[in-house]
Order: C-alpha cells, then sequence, then structure tokens
C-alpha cells in the first residue's frame, strides 16, 4: 500500500513537472506618441508567372497556380481574397522581366513560359500575357476589390554586356509598358502601382543592372505614369527595385533617382536559407535568428531617410525560405513564427507595405496550391489586417527572448492591439501590462488594469503539432463552411482585470479598447491607477480652529503668519510617499504637485 501512495504521489509530481510552465511577464507600451506608420492595406500577397514544370529539390510544387494557369473562377480563391476587402496583390516574379503584352496582337504564336535549356534567364523562355488573359485577370481584381500592384518588364530593350557576366545594358524600352497602360485605361481597369523589374538590382539574381541606369529608367516610368495618368488622385504609384537590399547599390540608386520619382522603394527578405535546408523549422523558433534581419529594415529604413524621404519602404516580395518555400514547413502553422514576426519587424522599422510570397504556389503559399483551402497563415494575415491598424507603439519587455510582441493602435475603433508570438515549446506566459506615457525617458509608473472585456484571439496547432497545417483559434479548428464560407474569426472576450495568458507555442492576437494611447487619440476615460514613486508635494490649506470665518490660514497645520522681521512666510510643501492615497481633509484647499505624472500636454 505504502509503495503504490509512493508511485502515485511521483507519478502526480512528474506530471506536473512535465506541464508547460508559466513565466509571468510585464509588458511595457510607450502610448504618448507612434513611432512608425504602415499603410492602412498593409498586409500584402503576391501572384507568381512560375509555370506548373518550375521544379525544385525533385519537387514541382506550383501546380496550376502560375498566372498562366490560375483558376480565377474557384470561389474558395474568390472568397479568400474578398475576406480582406480589400487585399494588396503583387502580380510578378522571377519571370516577369521575360513577359511581354501582346496588346496589338503583332507577336506571333504567343504562349505562355515554355522550359528552356539554354539561352534564357531561370531555364524558360518569353512569356507572351495576350489581352484575353489579362481581361479575366482583371476581372478577377475587380470582383474581389483587390489592389493591384503590377510588376513590368525591365529588360525588355536590354541586352546582355559583351564583357560583364549577368549585366544588361541599355535603356529600358517603355513601348510595350506604354501599350499596356493604354489598354488597361481604355477598359477602365485599375492598378494601384506599377514597379519596375524584379531582383535586378546589387549583384543580381540571374541578371542586373547598374544603379545609375535604373535611376534614369524609374525616371522614364514616372514620365509616362503622369502622361498616361493625368490625374494625380488617381495616378498609380511608381515602385523598384524591387530586389534585395545592397547599401552602396541602393544609395547610389536612391541619390541618382531625383526628387518624388519613387513612391515606394521596394526590397524582398529571404533570410531562411534554401528550400530543402532542414533548419528551417528551428529557425523559424529561434529568436536570435529572427532578429538578425532587424538590421536590414532597419538600413533600408535610414537609405530613404536619407535619400527619398518622400517614399516608403515596400518588402514587395518574401517567403522565407527561396525556391517555392521550405518543404514541410511553409504552409504549417509553424511558418507563422517567422510570418508574423516579419510584419511586427517590418512596421517597426516604418515598413508600409508587406506582400508574402505567395497566395497561392509554392510550398509558402497562403492557399493550398491544389484546393485553395486556406494554411494557417492565410488565417494570421486576416487577423492582422482585421486587428492591427497603421499606427505602431513603442513596446518592450525584460522577460524571455522566446516571446515576441508587438503593438498597434486597434484598427478603426479605439484601442490597443498586440500580436504575441510564443516561439517556446515548453513555457507559457502571463503578462501583465504597464504603460509608459513618459516623454521624457525614466520607469514606466503604473500597471494597466483594463475595466471592460479584452478580446482575444489565440492560434494554436492542431494536436499541439507546430508542423500541423490545421489552426485552431481559441480551441476550435478553422474550416471552411459547407457553402465554402471563411470562418468568422470571433474574439474570446476576457475580463481585462485578468493577466493575458500566452500558452507554448502559441501566436495570440489582443485588443484592448479601454487602453487609452495618446498616439490614438480618440479619447475616452482614464484607465489606469497611477502610484507615484517620488515624494509629492503637499500644500494643505485649513482655517484656524476649523473656523471657515477666521482670518487666519493653515499651511500643512502651521499659522501662516509674517516673521518679526515683517517678511512673507516661506510656503514649505510637505513631502509625502507616491505610493499613499491623496487625504483632503473637510473644509480645506490643497495644491499637489506630482514630479514624476508624465502627462504628454505638460511636457
Amino acid at each position: 500500500m505504502t509503495n503504490f501512495k509512493s508511485i502515485t504521489f511521483f507519478a502526480v509530481l512528474l506530471s506536473c513537472l512535465l506541464v508547460s510552465k508559466a513565466e509571468k511577464v510585464e509588458v511595457v507600451v510607450k502610448g504618448a506618441t507612434s513611432i512608425a506608420r504602415t499603410d492602412e492595406d498593409f498586409i500584402c500577397v503576391t501572384l507568381d508567372w512560375w509555370p506548373t514544370n518550375k521544379c525544385d529539390y525533385d519537387q514541382c510544387p506550383w501546380g496550376q497556380a502560375g498566372l498562366f494557369n490560375l483558376d480565377l473562377k474557384n470561389k474558395i480563391l474568390e472568397k479568400a481574397v474578398k475576406a480582406f476587402h480589400p487585399l494588396r496583390i503583387r502580380v510578378g516574379g522571377s519571370l516577369q522581366d521575360q513577359v511581354v503584352y501582346n496588346v496589338r496582337n503583332n507577336i506571333e504564336n504567343c504562349q505562355p513560359f515554355q522550359k528552356q535549356d539554354k539561352g534564357f534567364l531561370f531555364g524558360f523562355s518569353i512569356g507572351c500575357l495576350d489581352m484575353k488573359r489579362w481581361d479575366e485577370l482583371n476581372e478577377f481584381f475587380n470582383q474581389t476589390r483587390a489592389k493591384v500592384t503590377f510588376g513590368l518588364n525591365a529588360l525588355i530593350g536590354r541586352k546582355e554586356s559583351e564583357t560583364e557576366k549577368s549585366l544588361w545594358v541599355g535603356d529600358w524600352y517603355s513601348h510595350n509598358a506604354r501599350d499596356l497602360m493604354s489598354y488597361t485605361i481604355s477598359k477602365g481597369y485599375k492598378i494601384d502601382s506599377y514597379e519596375l523589374g524584379n531582383e535586378l538590382c546589387g549583384v543580381g539574381v540571374s541578371a542586373r543592372i547598374e544603379a545609375k541606369q535604373y535611376a534614369k529608367d524609374m525616371a522614364t516610368l514616372k514620365n509616362l505614369v503622369k502622361e498616361m495618368y493625368p490625374n494625380p488622385k488617381t495616378q498609380p504609384k511608381v515602385l523598384g527595385p524591387g530586389g534585395f537590399y545592397d547599401k552602396k547599390w541602393f544609395d547610389t540608386f536612391l541619390d541618382a533617382s531625383g526628387h518624388d520619382v519613387i513612391d515606394g522603394v521596394t526590397h524582398h527578405i529571404y533570410n531562411l536559407g534554401p528550400g530543402n535546408n532542414p533548419d528551417v523549422v528551428r529557425r523559424v523558433q529561434d529568436p536570435f535568428f529572427l532578429t538578425q534581419i532587424a538590421q536590414t529594415f532597419k538600413d533600408v529604413s535610414n537609405a530613404i531617410d536619407k535619400f527619398a524621404p518622400w517614399s516608403g519602404a515596400w518588402v514587395s516580395e518574401s517567403g522565407g525560405a527561396y525556391n517555392s518555400g521550405g518543404q514541410l514547413v511553409s504552409y504549417t502553422f509553424a511558418f507563422g513564427f517567422w510570418y508574423l514576426d516579419q510584419l511586427g519587424m517590418t512596421s517597426i522599422y516604418n515598413h508600409k507595405v508587406y506582400c508574402r510570397q505567395a497566395l497561392t504556389g509554392g510550398n509558402y503559399a497562403l492557399l493550398n496550391t491544389t484546393t485553395f483551402i486556406p494554411n494557417p497563415d492565410y488565417y494570421g494575415a486576416l487577423l492582422w489586417h482585421r486587428v492591427m491598424g497603421s499606427k505602431v507603439l513603442s513596446v518592450t519587455h525584460k522577460g524571455s527572448p522566446y516571446l515576441r510582441v508587438y503593438s498597434h493602435c486597434a484598427k478603426k475603433e479605439p484601442g490597443v492591439s498586440f500580436v504575441f508570438i510564443n516561439l517556446s515549446k515548453n513555457t507559457s506566459f502571463e503578462i501583465d501590462l504597464f504603460h509608459d506615457l513618459n516623454l521624457n525617458g525614466g520607469s514606466p509608473n503604473f500597471e494597466f488594469k483594463g475595466h471592460k472585456e479584452r478580446e482575444e484571439y489565440h492560434l494554436t496547432p492542431k494536436d499541439g503539432n507546430i508542423l500541423s497545417s490545421v489552426v485552431l483559434l481559441n480551441g476550435t479548428p478553422l474550416e471552411l463552411s459547407d457553402s465554402l464560407e471563411i470562418p468568422e474569426l470571433k474574439p474570446k472576450l476576457v475580463d481585462g482585470l485578468k493577466p493575458i495568458s500566452i500558452v507554448a507555442h502559441s501566436i495570440a492576437f489582443v485588443t484592448i479598447r479601454d487602453f487609452n494611447a495618446p498616439a490614438y487619440l480618440n479619447g475616452g476615460s482614464p484607465n489606469f491607477e497611477f502610484k507615484g514613486h517620488k515624494e509629492r508635494e503637499e500644500y494643505h490649506l485649513t482655517p484656524k480652529d476649523r473656523n471657515i470665518l477666521s482670518s487666519v490660514v493653515l499651511l500643512n497645520g502651521t499659522p501662516l503668519e509674517l516673521s518679526d522681521s515683517l517678511e512673507i512666510p516661506e510656503l514649505k510643501p510637505k513631502l509625502v510617499d507616491g505610493l499613499t492615497p491623496i487625504r483632503i481633509a473637510a473644509h480645506s484647499i490643497a495644491f499637489i504637485t506630482i514630479r514624476d505624472f508624465n502627462a504628454p500636454a505638460c511636457s
């Protein structure tokens, strides 16, 4: 019997030890001012040109997802895009610099890309876009209310250098782009922006263009857009260069491009390595690895501030792992650790738009390439779009680096929204929020406790397996309805006085409606108790003998009287512990000064 009790006790103890341990973390939000601002439609996805026979590592994961083959009538695809109202879509990719536009019907045998062994970039021939397919694409964009960025062929009219491998020389031939714009305008199709070229900057991928030449070509595109779209209110933005950041090349390019030419400075991110790298799944859970790319975002932002402050930074393509994404990883819950961290990090560094490669196609698709059923990152993108506003707030904590936290003003309505990313397999976190309104540095001085219920969206993988392609929202699998509708994303309402709980290997979006960050500028009642850390200065005035008809007044209990030399008495405050309540006696008047109450209006 004794042995049985001992075994039972040991088993219970062991089970307690194996349960995910909770770590308390104080998260500090600096809500006095915003630190950056994104576009309202920050979330963006790509549609790529890759044909069915685009293969990597003995896989051909593109299927019929390329722009020439995509089933634009598919109801799931349509509803998935409509759910964003609107979704930015960037049309482009590696093969865009080999696309010609058959506007005048003067291209014989106008065909999509064909596999070629020699003489062409990426192993594919020139692809010809006929206007029937362009009409179909625009019908889809119009039907789904998408905001479209179209990537133009930047190599047309150039030739490869005879002396330098991969360098393309000569001016950009803009006539084919002019024809496409003219046709697009005549049909009433709306284009939000045009991007010139794909991955031709710096050392390039398969081809490259010198920075000053590229700047000259961007000016040509800007003049063309101004000519074709003379109304400034409806004029598409001009974006470039759409490649990997190289400081010397970008600085030269931006310096030479001229004032107000480039509206968006675009760059690409594939920081997880090749798609067949078995280390991808570890990297997306490693906070130290994830943080390494922050310097690139900061450098791009700094270059824009220095050379092109009228424009903004865009990530116009990012799939994490190149060559079609990480096998067995990029379409699973685990990839959301990387993706949502990227969204948070780029927001901090003042990026306006972030385009995920791809909406469908490859291993990194937000929608399954064959069924169009949403993968976990689709729901992460949709929640970000609906919950996170454009104003970015500073948020910090001194807890585990495996807890990543980002904060924005809430979207549309007052409040503050957070995304919590728990990279830890074994540790859960209990979050206490602190609100720091100090504009002049120093420690935060009050804990936030909400009086309204907060809205929480907790994303977890099915069966706790981060390599699952099924995601749960507040414990319920996110699945299409019988009529193939995107499921409603309903928050869990939680008592605002309770700590925020983030379980191991999970992602949570949390919106607090009564967290009144001045950066939001929407007023509302105060929702936090102030506790000072410095002594406050109190001057309490009371009448002599408590007779309010007396002509003698006491300051902190001492009569105020002239000195023997008829000097006005010194008015000394009483210093009181800032953590104690302020006490106002009956029939009295008090002046109180609090030195560490940081009202932004008084700074």
